[in-house]
């Protein structure tokens, strides 16, 4: 079978991404991404007005991800200032489908709150105040991914080990099939120990353990490393999983 120039250069990049992950290139990719820690560079950006804690490469990957996935409700965990959430429903504006972005967090400070509610995109967005693995604030986000489709997950609030899994436990099950919970923050296992002082997460304790963890009792998901593979800088290496079962 001839292949068309499309195919050709999907089936080239995916040869591509599959061969450049080789251990040099991952211990560059740590190193900058500590320095890139060390100065702060992941609060430099925004999204449509609102900052955006992340790094661009990641952003770059998660267009690509609710683009292919098309959900019609993305439940995301930890808000900050907004920019994620935005980022979202801009994401799901273009798509042009009814769709929705849930964004839980236990303190949505009211200078943000007001930024967001006050925002062109807010028409898809819905806030939850509490902890994401509050047995109440759970109970609303079923209630609300039971009219849903496909539904797609990014975990981003406490970092320890203990909240990751609890919150895969709760939401995970929410995935459909095909899509994708994607767990950030994962790199916190790469840098040195005792890196994030006055944390309560550290090496031995953070997203990547419960990931890991996580895996072993639920099969119906994989990590996808084609994303670790083709950023190489990420905050979420081991972070994304697909649902395949």
């Amino acid at each position: 079978m001839i292949m068309n120039k499309t195919e050709k250069f999907e089936n080239e990049r995916a040869e591509r991404i599959a061969t450049q992950s080789d251990d040099s290139f991952k211990k560059q990719s740590i190193d900058w991404a500590k320095t890139a820690m060390d100065k702060q560079y992941v609060y430099n950006f925004e999204w449509m007005g609102r900052p955006i804690i992340q790094f661009p490469q990641d952003i770059m990957a998660m267009q690509e991800l609710i683009w292919k996935i098309q959900p019609d409700l993305i439940i995301e965990t930890g808000i900050a200032h907004g920019g994620s959430l935005i980022f979202s429903a801009s994401m799901l504006e273009l798509i042009g489908k009814p769709a929705e972005v849930v964004g839980i967090d236990i303190d949505i400070r009211e200078h943000n709150k007001l930024e967001i509610e006050t925002h062109p995109m807010f028409k898809r967005i819905r806030l939850i105040e509490g902890s994401s693995t509050a047995p109440e604030v759970v109970q609303q986000v079923v209630a609300l991914a039971k009219s849903k489709n496909n539904v797609m997950v990014i975990l981003d609030s406490m970092h320890t080990h203990q909240h990751v899994l609890d919150e895969l436990n709760a939401y995970a099950p929410l995935v459909s099939k095909g899509s994708y919970i994607v767990v950030l923050d994962t790199f916190i296992e790469d840098l040195p120990e005792g890196y994030f002082e006055n944390r309560p997460w550290d090496v031995g304790n953070n997203p990547k353990t419960a990931v890991h963890q996580y895996l072993k009792s639920d099969q119906s998901f994989e990590i996808d490393h084609t994303y670790d593979d083709k950023l190489m800088i990420t905050v979420a290496p081991d972070g994304f999983l697909k649902k395949t079962g």
